[in-house]
């Protein structure tokens, strides 16, 4: 028996609030395949949606699904299948799935399709407890069955970030294909990741039955360690400095030589 969705609160987020901009160059363009006239104007909405499925890291000609462009460009498919169908495709599960989590996956699908970040936690735990009973096309037709996604995109519009700049603010929000790229294991070797950076202290607990009492040698073990003790110098002589005396041996010239006589 699937274990049903749980309830998570949603939170005030920018994409749940009505806006009121006017259309500038600050606003996102919106891909609507009912208003494409042209080859040109097909080939910016396949690329639009390649680059909101696909980060732009991801982004390589041998990751393009040919099938199922000529699809759309036939009228056999919608821009809601094409989206489903890339984020289903088995280049986007190796790169996105089978390295990240759940919660990572999660988050990816949420901002891909639903152009929002995720409320909270609880909304990326219930969604990654939704995955391995449901799978990942079940997870992804409950995405795009939503009312969220059915009001703000349809069957004809690429999904999009919304609302990521507000006037008030100077600089609007990260782009989400921008976000956290994930880089090849000789890439990560290279810049040499994986990194343990541990700043804290690393402390040991120890029972107060195995702690040192009043009076016991360990105590005193911090004091005996901080006790240098001085160590004798010994100064270095040159060897041409030394004043070596060989003895001296005096050798007899006669008794030599009346040896050597009568040995003839």
């Amino acid at each position: 028996m699937a274990i049903p969705l749980l309830n998570y609160s949603p939170s005030s987020q920018n994409a749940r609030e009505a806006g009121y901009e006017v259309d500038g160059d600050a606003q996102p363009r919106i891909y609507d395949v009912e208003s494409v006239l042209s080859g040109s104007d097909m080939d910016e909405l396949i690329w639009a949606a390649y680059r909101q499925v696909f980060s732009e890291h991801q982004i390589l000609a041998n990751n393009r699904q040919t099938f199922l462009e000529s699809q759309l460009r036939s009228d056999q498919i919608t821009v809601k299948d094409f989206m489903r169908g890339l984020v289903t495709s088995d280049i986007f599960l190796r790169l996105n799935l089978e390295t990240n989590s759940n919660y990572r996956f999660v988050e990816s699908c949420v901002q891909r399709l639903l152009g929002r970040d995720i409320y909270s936690k609880d909304e990326a735990i219930a969604w990654s407890i939704y995955i391995p009973t449901r799978g990942v096309s079940g997870f992804i037709e409950a995405l795009q069955s939503s009312d969220e996604y059915e009001g703000n995109f349809g069957d004809s519009i690429v999904p999009y970030q919304r609302r990521r700049v507000l006037p008030q603010r100077d600089a609007g929000e990260t782009p989400f294909n921008l976000k956290t790229p994930r880089y090849g294991a000789r890439h990560r070797d290279q810049l040499g990741f994986p990194q343990l950076i541990w700043n804290n202290t690393v402390r040991r607990f120890k029972p107060q039955e195995k702690q040192p009492t009043a009076g016991n040698p360990q105590l005193y073990l911090d004091m005996a360690r901080a006790v240098k003790p001085m160590s004798l110098v010994v100064p270095k002589v040159a060897v041409g400095a030394l004043q070596i005396a060989a003895p001296y041996r005096k050798v007899s010239t006669d008794n030599n030589f009346a040896s050597s006589s009568s040995a003839n």
